[in-house]
C-alpha cells in the first residue's frame, strides 16, 4: 500500500478540492492537499532510501486494463532506483509549492481551483514516472501537460495567459505526436510496449532496417528520434522551446512546479528510462547531444538580455535541460539524472525565490523597476543568494558537482559532437554566470528604481512561503556532495543496479575523473569570468548595459528578440494556417455550405412548405385521396387490361 499511497494520495487531494470546495472553504482546500502531498513526500524519502540504498526493484499489479489481441496491458507501479529518485524530486518541490502557495495566493478567490489544479498535476506526473509501459507513460505524460495548461492559463481572464497556455498545449502536442509515433513503431516491431519486453527484445533489433521513400532506414534510430521528438517538446529543447518562457504568465508557484522539477524533466526521464534503446543506437545518442549543446547555448544567449526575473529564470532552465541532454547523449545518464536531481532543488529555490520578490514589490516583474532590495528583504535575496551560487556552479553547492560532471563527461566521451558540445557547455556556464550575477545585481543591489509608492510597501515575506525556501537552500547546498558518489561517482553501479543500462564499451563514471586539470576548471573559470563581468556591468559602471547594447544594437536586438523564433513560426505555421482557414471560411463555408448546401435545403422546404399546406389533420380528408388514388389505379387497369400497356 506504500506505493499505491504515494501515487494517489494527490489524486485524491485533486478530487476533494476540485469537487468539494466551494462547500468545504478555500482554507480546508489548501489543508487537505498541502497535509495530503506532506505525506507522500516523507512516504517518498522513505521509499528512496529503501529502494535506492537497498537496492531493491518492486512492481505494484493496480489492475488489467487493456487486453485486445495480442495487447495485453495491466496498469502497474514500476519502482527502481530511478523511480526512486523522481518520486523524492517531484514529490518534494511539489509538496512545497503548495505549502509556499498558501501564502504567495492568499488574496486569490479561486484558490480551492489552483490546489486541485496542483495536486492533479502531480498526480499526473507520477503516473508518468512509474509507468511500466508506454501507453501508461503517454497517459501521464498527456496528464501533465492539461494540467500545465490549465495551470498557465490560471487566470484565464488575462488574454496573455490564455495565449501562453495555448502555446504551451499546441507546441507540446507537435513533440507528443512523433511521441505517439514511437510508441506504434515500438509496438509494430517489439509487438509490445511493455517496457522489460521491450528492453528484452532491443538486442535483436540492431541493425534491421525497413524501407521508406526508397531508402533504407535504421529501425532503432528511426524509433529513439521520434520518442526524442516528443522528448524534445516536454523538455522544451531547441526548435520545441517557444513555449516555455511564455508559460510565466501562469502563477509564480506553477513556474517553479513546473520548470524545476515536474513537466520540463520528463523528457530526460523518458530518454534516461528507455536508455537500453539509446544506448545501443549511437546516431540518435549523437543527435540528442547536439541538440542539447545547442539549447544550452541558445537559451543562455537569449537569456542575457531578458528584463523579466521570471523570464531570466524561465531561459536558465531552458539551457540546464541542454545539459542533461548533453549528458544522456554522450552515455552519462547517472550524470543527467543528478543534475535533474540538484538542479530541481536551486531551480525551485530560485523560482520561489522571485516570487517572494514579486510578491514584495506588489506584483513587480521588470528587473530595471528592482534594485537596492538586499537590505528591505534580506531573507529573500539570502535564499536567492544561495540558488544562484548553485545554479552557476560555485564550489561546494549542488550545481558544481552535477553540471562539472556533465561538462568533463562531454569532453571524455567519444560521441561524433561530444567535443564541441564540451566548448558549448563551457561557454554557456560562462553566459549562465553573466545573467544569473545581473538578476542579483539588478533586483538587489545598486540604487532603487522603484517608485516611492511601491517602495513604502516593500515587506518580507510571510513564513509559509519562506520556509519552502530555507528547506530547499538545503537541498541546494548539500545535494551535490552528499549523493554526487551514488549518481555519478564510486557507488554508481551498486546504485542504479539495472535502472539505468550503460554497454560494457561505456565507461564515462570512471573516465571523467582522468580529464585533464584545465579541463575540471574551465567551468569554474568561466563562472569566475560571468561573475566579474556582470560586476563591471551592474555594479562598477552601470552605464555600460546601454554603452554595449548601442555599439552592438543589431545582435542586442537578436537576442532580445529570442532569435525571432516566434516571429519566424508565425510566417511559417501561423500565417499560412490562418490564410487556409479564411479560404475554408469564406469558399467552403460561406459559399458552398452556406450558399449551395443550404440553399437546396431552403428550396427543398419551400417545397416541402407547399406539400405541407395540404395537411389537415383531418382523417375523413386522407380517407377520400385514398379512394382518388384507388379509383384511378383502377381505372388504370380496366384501360390497359390489366397488361399494362
Amino acid at each position: 500500500m506504500l506505493y499505491q499511497a504515494i501515487v494517489f494520495l494527490p489524486l485524491i487531494g485533486a478530487l476533494v478540492a476540485g469537487l468539494f470546495g466551494r462547500m468545504i472553504g478555500a482554507k480546508m482546500c489548501e489543508y487537505i492537499t498541502c497535509g495530503l502531498m506532506v505525506i507522500t513526500a516523507i512516504l517518498s524519502w522513505i521509499v528512496f532510501i529503501d529502494v535506492g540504498f537497498a537496492h531493491t526493484t518492486a512492481k505494484v499489479q493496480i489492475l488489467p486494463w487493456i487486453q485486445s489481441g495480442s495487447l495485453d496491458i495491466n496498469w502497474a507501479l514500476r519502482i527502481d532506483t530511478l523511480t526512486a529518485v523522481m518520486l523524492v524530486v517531484v514529490n518534494t518541490v511539489s509538496t512545497l509549492v503548495h505549502v509556499y502557495s498558501i501564502g504567495y495566493m492568499h488574496h486569490d478567490p479561486h484558490r480551492p481551483r489552483f490546489f486541485a489544479y496542483l495536486s492533479l498535476f502531480t498526480f499526473a506526473m507520477l503516473m508518468l514516472i512509474t509507468s511500466d509501459n508506454l501507453l501508461q507513460m503517454f497517459f501521464g505524460w498527456e496528464g501533465v501537460g492539461l494540467a500545465s495548461y490549465l495551470l498557465i492559463g490560471f487566470w484565464f481572464k488575462k488574454p496573455s495567459a490564455n495565449a501562453a497556455s495555448m502555446k504551451a498545449f499546441i507546441v507540446n502536442r507537435v513533440g507528443d505526436f512523433g511521441f505517439a509515433l514511437g510508441i506504434f513503431a515500438i509496438y509494430m516491431v517489439f509487438d509490445t510496449i511493455s517496457l522489460d519486453q521491450i528492453f528484452a527484445g532491443a538486442q535483436a533489433q540492431v541493425g534491421k532496417t525497413f524501407t521508406f521513400l526508397s531508402w533504407e532506414v535504421d529501425i532503432l534510430t528511426t524509433i529513439c528520434l521520434l520518442l526524442f521528438m516528443g522528448a524534445m517538446g516536454k523538455s522544451a529543447q531547441f526548435l520545441l522551446h517557444t513555449w516555455l518562457p511564455d508559460a510565466m504568465e501562469g502563477p509564480t508557484p506553477v513556474s517553479a512546479l513546473i520548470h524545476a522539477a515536474t513537466m520540463v524533466t520528463a523528457g530526460v526521464f523518458m530518454v534516461a528510462r528507455l536508455s537500453p534503446l539509446f544506448e545501443i543506437t549511437p546516431d540518435a545518442l549523437t543527435v540528442v547531444t547536439a541538440v542539447g549543446a545547442i539549447t544550452a547555448f541558445f537559451a543562455a544567449t537569449v537569456g542575457l538580455v531578458q528584463n523579466d526575473i521570471k523570464r531570466v529564470i524561465a531561459y536558465s532552465t531552458c539551457s540546464q535541460l541542454g545539459y542533461m541532454f548533453v549528458a544522456l547523449g554522450v552515455g552519462a545518464y547517472g550524470a543527467a539524472i543528478f543534475h535533474l536531481f540538484t538542479h530541481a532543488f536551486f531551480k525551485a529555490l530560485l523560482f520561489l525565490g522571485a516570487g517572494s520578490v514579486i510578491h514584495a514589490m506588489s506584483d513587480e516583474q521588470d528587473m530595471r523597476h528592482m534594485g537596492g532590495l538586499y537590505k528591505m528583504i534580506p531573507l529573500t535575496y539570502a535564499m536567492m543568494l544561495i540558488g544562484t551560487l548553485a545554479l552557476t556552479g560555485f564550489p561546494g553547492f549542488a550545481g558544481f558537482f552535477s553540471k562539472d560532471a556533465i561538462i568533463e563527461s562531454a569532453f571524455a566521451a567519444s560521441n561524433p559532437v561530444s567535443m564541441q558540445a564540451f566548448y558549448m557547455l563551457v561557454f554557456a556556464a560562462f553566459l549562465t554566470s553573466f545573467y544569473s550575477w545581473r538578476l542579483i545585481f539588478m533586483t538587489f543591489h545598486g540604487r532603487s528604481r522603484a517608485t516611492p509608492d511601491v517602495l513604502s510597501h516593500v515587506h518580507e515575506s510571510p513564513n509559509i512561503m519562506l520556509i519552502p525556501l530555507y528547506i530547499l537552500a538545503i537541498g541546494a547546498v548539500v545535494a551535490g556532495f552528499i549523493f554526487g558518489g551514488y549518481f555519478f561517482g564510486h557507488h554508481y553501479a551498486e546504485f542504479w543496479g539495472k535502472a539505468l543500462f550503460t554497454s560494457d564499451g561505456n565507461n564515462l563514471v570512471h573516465e571523467f575523473h582522468n580529464v585533464p586539470l584545465w579541463v575540471k576548471l574551465s567551468p569554474f573559470i568561466a563562472m569566475l569570468l560571468g561573475l566579474g563581468l556582470a560586476w563591471l556591468y551592474y555594479i562598477y559602471n552601470t552605464s555600460l548595459p546601454k554603452i554595449t547594447a548601442k555599439i552592438f544594437e543589431p545582435i542586442y536586438k537578436f537576442l532580445l528578440n529570442k532569435w525571432y523564433f516566434d516571429e519566424l513560426y508565425n510566417v511559417i505555421f501561423v500565417k499560412p494556417a490562418l490564410w487556409l482557414a479564411n479560404i475554408l471560411w469564406k469558399i467552403g463555408d460561406m459559399i458552398l455550405i452556406d450558399g449551395f448546401v443550404n440553399g437546396i435545403a431552403s428550396r427543398s422546404l419551400d417545397v416541402t412548405g407547399k406539400v405541407k399546406s395540404m395537411q389537415s389533420g383531418y382523417v375523413y380528408h386522407y380517407a377520400f385521396v385514398m379512394m382518388i388514388g384507388l379509383t384511378a389505379l383502377i381505372t388504370y387497369f380496366v384501360v390497359t387490361g390489366g397488361t399494362g400497356q
